[in-house]
């Protein structure tokens, strides 16, 4: 699946909408280099009275529905859309990180049609998952470990 066409929309629409996010999880891995997949993408964001209405012209501008499964009760915010599966969550916290500033102030910028989205830092992802302690979170980490040791590798090869 070639994700670029749902990323550029994603990009417009969060910042149409004004929503400041911070890309997390396998699909953020993935656009770090690491040999990762994944159907739905996940965001961090804060979640303000202001933040949430923005989350909802989110939704609605991606002719979507927003959700809130509470399997187990989290600050889970699901978006979907039934015709071509969209799946994307926002959650307001994740495990091994403490602010939502520490996370983004080590955010990258990667830009897609003229807007950009925040990815995470990949070593933060990696923190979160080993904290999360989830056997699928477990089941990536030495995949993203190598991917981050590779990221170094060729940074510290440019200087």
């Amino acid at each position: 699946m070639d994700a670029r066409p749902i990323l550029f929309t994603l990009a417009r629409v969060l910042d149409e909408e004004g929503l400041e996010v911070v890309m997390i999880g396998n699909a953020a891995a993935a656009l770090h280099g690491a040999p990762v997949t994944t159907l739905d993408f996940d965001f961090l964001f804060r979640k303000t009275p202001a933040h949430l209405r923005k989350l909802k012209a989110v939704a609605k501008s991606l002719g979507a529905m927003l959700l809130r499964p509470y399997y187990p009760a989290s600050d889970l915010f699901r978006i979907e859309r039934d015709e071509d599966s969209l799946h994307v969550d926002f959650m307001s916290r994740i495990d091994g990180v403490r602010s939502w500033e520490a996370l983004r102030s080590r955010a990258s910028r990667i830009e897609f049609g003229g807007h950009a989205l925040m990815l995470a830092d990949l070593a933060d992802m990696i923190r979160s998952k080993r904290a999360a302690g989830r056997p699928r979170d477990l089941a990536v980490l030495e995949i993203l470990e190598r991917a981050l040791h590779e990221k170094k590798k060729i940074e510290n090869d440019k200087t």
